[in-house]
């Protein structure tokens, strides 16, 4: 029987003496100095989380814990670099020997060091997102599929689907029933494209993102020998946001700590938002479960918001059935000012609202950069952007692009331009290369074909557009004499036999669109061109199909207000040009409001927040409705928008909305504005002057 003998850490010669107590509150500290053992933290919206950790991790340090012994990981490489960064500054002591970073850099590391245990060389290639779509779009190739036959997903969409595998150790048919029904009838196809790709990926000693965890695990689980030295290095692991990690990290995580079991996980169960990229709102709930002695401690000081914003916070969170209880409580003073909800008629008056608060706010000397606007979907946004262009307030969207500048808008737009402008060169080949086995050299030649057959005259579509109004592609807009057929004129163009059947429907979806070349009104328009053409392309194109189709359903409302596709798309190149200087706002160079989805803004704050669309179907989003538990982690993303607000917060919402059919819709308010308490809230009744 082998004997065990612990090396002790040489003392330092420097006197190292953390006052915990004054550098911590009473929570905090509590956590920080808590015995060896499994620990769950509980740490709410601005409760100092960071701070807690960094403490932790000096608290070991000072303690005669071995750097090398330590395991810090974070969900962002520059977290744990800001974690390790601060130890330093506290202590005195060589930390550079502790592992700190992201779950995939970990698993790199690892693999580096032992990867010929799976067949794989030290010296792997590792694919980012583009490369990997490659490598899946040429298995796809290669597999005998002919994409010009049958929508079959492109590679990008396959490597979501193998992601979601990975990262939920759930079999593919059981995700594609969840989140691709629509690929079901392909299920075998692509269980051998996986296969394929699998092979591939070994054959060219290359690893995709996702294989950096799962072929750590595997490793790890095949290998006794390797989980064992790790298993003996790590006598403490940290873990940061551990509410956002999925299945296979919680795995790792248990199968690293299974021997001395002194893992710190640090967490706010009300701040789970993310299932629909793959995390597991599960693993923090059933922590104590999984580890029986586990002590939990819960951290409530807030240090962000006044005390009237964390009693709405508190409130808006109180239903949910499947939670830790917790009671934020402020540091701050009181401010007075009660957060506000705004009724409004329409999105219109919501979006004139907000924009008449925000200059009123920037008079009262709050930055621009201090305001946001959140809302639950990209395309809630829509009049809002189009309200600020007009009236010239700078915004950046944290979230990604701007909404009539992402490319599903406008390929949609191109069929509109085409038909307002026949000769729009970049409408047509953006238009035709969305059609199977037409790429760009198809395109060209199609062009060619196309403008030759307009010859001298230029046939531009009736409507009576004013002479200054230009398309998307800035050219003049003009009249054409009726009876012009964009169906049978493409008809007469040489295309491929593979690309006659999808070419026949473009021809008859234009003559659909603008008979006799006078076209149907925009909504009209983009309704029809999303069912017959682009409804097929976006599902094997994206991977986000469900979130793009909302976005196309909306513009198609938004479209209403136009009478014609001149003024239509004379409105989508203002809002594209007007203030759009992306690059100064992304450097912060141009004060400008934030306009953001709520699961881009969890982690900042601001002075004052616009939580907007607050209405059943809108925020609860109509697809959450089924279920308790999709209800209760829309009840923790509307606690994590209220959280954002440091010292104003407006809750709005229209009593109508356009529809894409005819008529308005009639919208109830959010049934999480129901859940507050009116003592806790101003009604602000909103009258025109």
């Amino acid at each position: 029987m082998s004997r065990e003998y612990t090396l002790q850490r040489a003392p330092s010669a420097a006197t190292i003496n953390i006052d915990y107590r004054s550098e911590l509150n009473e929570q905090q500290y509590a956590a920080v100095t808590a015995p060896p053992g499994p620990l769950l933290v509980i740490a709410g919206a601005g409760s100092g989380k960071t701070r807690t950790l960094t403490y932790r991790v000096a608290y070991l340090l000072e303690n005669g814990v071995d750097p090398r012994n330590i395991l810090l990981l974070t969900f962002t490489n520059k977290a744990a670099r800001q974690m390790l960064d601060r130890v330093a500054n506290l202590l005195p002591v060589d930390a550079s020997g502790l592992w700190g970073g992201t779950f995939h850099s970990i698993g790199n590391r690892m693999l580096r060091r032992h990867g010929s245990a799976l067949g794989y060389s030290s010296g792997f290639t590792i694919m980012d997102r583009e490369d990997q779509k490659d490598l899946l779009n040429a298995v796809v190739a290669g597999s005998g599929i002919d994409p010009k036959e049958i929508r079959f997903p492109k590679g990008e969409v396959l490597a979501d689907i193998f992601s979601f595998v990975v990262n939920t150790e759930r079999p593919i048919e059981e995700l594609l029933a969840e989140k691709f029904p629509y690929f079901l009838p392909l299920l075998e196809q692509i269980k051998d494209v996986h296969l394929r790709y699998e092979r591939r990926k070994k054959s060219t000693n290359s690893l995709d993102f996702d294989d950096l965890l799962e072929k750590t695990l595997r490793m790890l689980k095949e290998h006794e020998e390797i989980a064992a030295f790790y298993r003996r290095q790590f006598q403490f692991i940290l873990v940061d946001e551990y509410q956002d990690t999925n299945k296979i990290q919680a795995d790792l995580i248990d199968l690293l700590a299974a021997e001395h079991q002194n893992v710190m996980v640090v967490g706010d169960d009300a701040q789970s938002i993310y299932s629909w990229r793959g995390a597991n709102f599960q693993n923090i709930l059933a922590f104590p479960r999984r580890y029986p002695s586990a002590q939990v401690f819960k951290i409530e000081l807030n240090y962000r918001s006044v005390p009237e914003i964390l009693q709405v916070a508190n409130a808006a969170i109180a239903a949910n059935v499947q939670q830790f209880r917790k009671q934020l409580s402020a540091t701050r003073l009181t401010n007075s000012l009660k957060p506000a909800i705004v009724a409004l008629n329409d999105g219109g008056e919501q979006s004139q609202f907000i924009a008449q608060r925000i200059l009123e706010l920037r008079d009262e000397g709050i930055e621009l950069n201090e305001i946001a606007v959140l809302y639950r979907a990209h395309y809630h946004a829509v009049e809002l952007q189009l309200e600020l262009s007009r009236r010239g307030i700078p915004y950046q969207i944290t979230s990604g692009i701007r909404f009539f500048e992402q490319a599903h808008i406008k390929d949609v737009a191109a069929f509109i331009r085409f038909v307002a402008n026949p000769r729009d060169e970049v409408a047509f080949k953006r238009m035709v290369r969305l059609l199977p086995g037409i790429g760009g050299k198809s395109a060209e030649n199609l062009w060619r074909s196309w403008e030759e057959s307009l010859g001298e005259t230029t046939p531009v579509v009736a409507g009576g557009a004013d002479p200054g109004s230009v398309n998307m592609a800035g050219s003049p807009a003009g009249v054409t004499a009726p009876g012009y057929n964009f169906g049978d004129r493409l008809r007469a163009l040489p295309v491929g036999a593979r690309s006659k059947k999808s070419w026949e429907q473009l021809a008859y979806t234009l003559d659909e669109i603008a008979p006799h070349g006078q076209p149907n009104q925009p909504t009209e328009m983009i309704m029809s061109i999303v069912e017959a053409i682009y409804d097929d392309y976006a599902k094997a194109n994206f991977a986000n199909y469900e979130l793009r189709k909302e976005d196309l359903t909306q513009l198609a409302a938004f479209a209403r207000q136009f009478k014609d596709i001149h003024e239509f798309l004379s409105q989508l190149a203002l809002i594209s040009n007007v203030d759009a200087e992306p690059a100064a706002n992304q450097t912060g160079d141009t004060e400008a409001v934030n306009l953001s989805t709520v699961h881009q803004a969890k982690g900042l704050e601001f002075h004052s927040v616009f939580v907007i669309w607050l209405t059943d179907g809108m925020f609860p989003s109509t697809r959450s409705l089924e279920t308790r538990n999709a209800i209760e982690e829309e009840r923790r993303l509307f606690y994590v928008a209220i959280t954002r607000a440091k010292d104003e917060l407006y809750l709005t919402y229209p009593h109508m909305r356009l529809n894409a059919g005819y008529g308005d819709m009639f919208q109830r308010p959010s049934r999480f504005l129901k859940e507050i308490p009116t003592t806790l809230v101003e009604d602000w009744n909103v009258r025109r002057g």
